[in-house]
């Protein structure tokens, strides 16, 4: 399912555990690591779907984990046209997401690569909120900037913790350098 404008609707999943280090997944039999993502089917709801890709990629039900926020609007990447299957060329131009910050509550045991019949991931670890984006491919890395950048907020990094920091998220800590959001070139005239 396309989007007028030709891209797939999407979830992309980050799972936090206590320590605020992320899950990070290692594409099955290939170089390539990233966290837990999957399209949204017809007639779900973003979080339906990101419950459901929740379980077939890593293994965890919604009692393993609890929602501390979601990327307010859609965060979107372009797939290079060599990527893109025969059947898609023309229509498709990459996907949409939604992402979401997850903590773990249950255990690291809870885990389950092997859930689903066909496993995204062979392999997993804890890894810096601020993931080494040279590690992920070149077409997803400001998707993965941008949304880390806007999920912070809701982490708690032994800060002080005020009513609206409760309700609304924290006031961003300064992300490291490679993270730095570019401001919008100015409007041409």
């Amino acid at each position: 399912m396309l989007d007028k404008d030709g891209f797939r609707p999407n979830v992309a999943i980050v799972i936090a555990n206590h320590r605020n280090q992320v899950f990070w997944g290692k594409r099955i039999r290939e170089h390539s690591w990233q966290f837990p993502q999957g399209g949204i089917n017809p007639g779900e709801s973003p979080e339906v779907a990101m419950y459901r890709e929740l379980r077939e990629e890593v293994g965890l039900r919604p009692e393993h984990v609890a929602i501390l926020g979601r990327t307010r609007d859609w965060l979107r990447y372009e797939v290079p046209h060599t990527w893109v299957k025969r059947e898609w060329r023309g229509n498709y131009r990459g996907q949409k997401q939604i992402w979401f910050l997850l903590r773990l509550v249950g255990r690291d045991s809870d885990l389950n690569l092997r859930a689903d019949v066909r496993p995204e991931f062979d392999a997993w670890r804890w890894t810096d909120y601020w993931v080494d984006l040279d590690g992920v491919i070149e077409f997803k890395r400001e998707v993965y900037k941008n949304a880390l950048v806007e999920l912070e907020r809701y982490l708690y990094f032994g800060r002080q913790q005020s009513r609206r920091d409760r309700l609304y998220g924290h006031t961003m800590r300064t992300p490291p350098t490679h993270y730095q959001v570019s401001e919008p070139p100015p409007e041409a005239i």
